[in-house]
């Protein structure tokens, strides 16, 4: 019954596979290896971005901010949600790899709206040399929240960013799961005005690989600086290479994120037939509900893993406290039946 975090689950067999089978003679360093190359078409074509630059790191923080600060200049402001990882957990990383870029949250909620992200921008760049000039804007996509926006809400904030000549970034740690819900890549990332994007494997089956991909090739070059000036190029790299091409070979990645989907979905209906109340409607593999802390006492007794986003376990046991469950793609149905038998 283990529903604490997506990073908590085995790396799919196809993943491991891989690697065992990239484990044998010699192969170029650096990312010059012949994995790479397939993994940089193989992107390109699922993007329908025949000229993008692809790059691979092992980590989603590294991800998110070699990209940022590759869109940015150390006297500029980024523009974020304050629940972005970016803000919350990645320890000043943005403000540290962006050689001292601040950061500006749009909103305390899960998702930004084209009105609250033209005020935060407004408020910027208004002191002249005394204050921060306006930078990229990144959105989340799953968002903390476990909602997703949608495309016309992507393409409504694109047309906020592009009217200001700003660059735009998606944090797509959980991007596959928002994918299967209903939109294609190319019109959740470049069609929306999206110009660089951290897509992610770890959260979705890999052992431990992300990549970073720039619509415009001309960011590439800086963009491999930063990276190994960020001590982030892996010398034997044709073992993120492996990670990634069969990630994206025979759909496993689709497949990965339908199962966690289908599973939360699972357990998103056990929960609201046993009368948990919802703080943000479930639409990929995240769930924030709100139950009773003595069903939470009797769950976490009984074995259950996961964290609750409010309060403690100490307390009155009516009192209503909410929870994070995240679903990945290798929980069995046998686990999410047993814990809604606790309920």
């Amino acid at each position: 019954m283990h529903f604490a975090s997506d990073n908590s689950g085995p790396a799919n067999p196809e993943i491991l596979a891989a690697l065992n089978a990239a484990n044998t003679g010699y192969a170029m360093g650096y990312g010059a290896d012949e994995e790479m190359a397939k993994v940089t078409a193989r992107i390109r074509e699922i993007f329908e971005a025949p000229e993008a630059a692809v790059y691979l790191v092992a980590t989603g923080t590294a991800a998110n901010v070699l990209a940022l600060s590759t869109l940015s200049q150390p006297w500029q402001t980024l523009f974020c949600s304050a629940p972005a990882h970016i803000n919350m957990d990645e320890c000043n990383a943005p403000e540290f790899y962006t050689g001292g870029a601040k950061l500006t949250l749009v909103t305390a909620a899960d998702k930004m709206t084209p009105a609250n992200l033209r005020a935060a921008i407004e408020g910027e760049e208004t002191r002249g040399v005394h204050g921060p000039q306006r930078g990229p804007v990144s959105i989340t996509q799953v968002t903390e929240f476990g909602t997703v926006y949608t495309v016309d809400e992507l393409a409504a904030l694109g047309d906020v960013v592009t009217s200001y000549g700003l660059a735009m970034h998606l944090d797509g740690a959980r991007f596959t799961n928002a994918l299967v819900s209903g939109c294609s890549p190319a019109e959740m990332t470049w069609k929306a005005g999206v110009d660089a994007v951290s897509f992610g494997g770890t959260k979705n089956g890999c052992m431990g690989v992300e990549a970073v991909i720039f619509f415009d090739p001309a960011k590439a070059q800086e963009f491999e600086y930063r990276r190994k000036r960020g001590a982030h190029l892996f010398s034997k790299h044709r073992y993120l290479s492996a990670q990634m091409l069969a990630y994206l070979t025979d759909d496993l990645w689709l497949r990965n994120a339908r199962a966690a989907n289908a599973k939360a979905a699972r357990l998103a209906t056990g929960l609201r037939n046993a009368g948990a109340h919802f703080s943000h409607e479930p639409q990929a593999n995240m769930i924030f509900a709100t139950l009773p802390r003595a069903t939470h006492q009797r769950l976490f007794d009984a074995g259950a893993v996961y964290h609750l986003w409010d309060g403690t376990l100490d307390g009155a046991a009516k009192e209503e406290l909410t929870a994070r469950f995240v679903c990945d793609w290798s929980i069995g149905d046998d686990q999410i039946d047993a814990f809604l038998a606790l309920l």
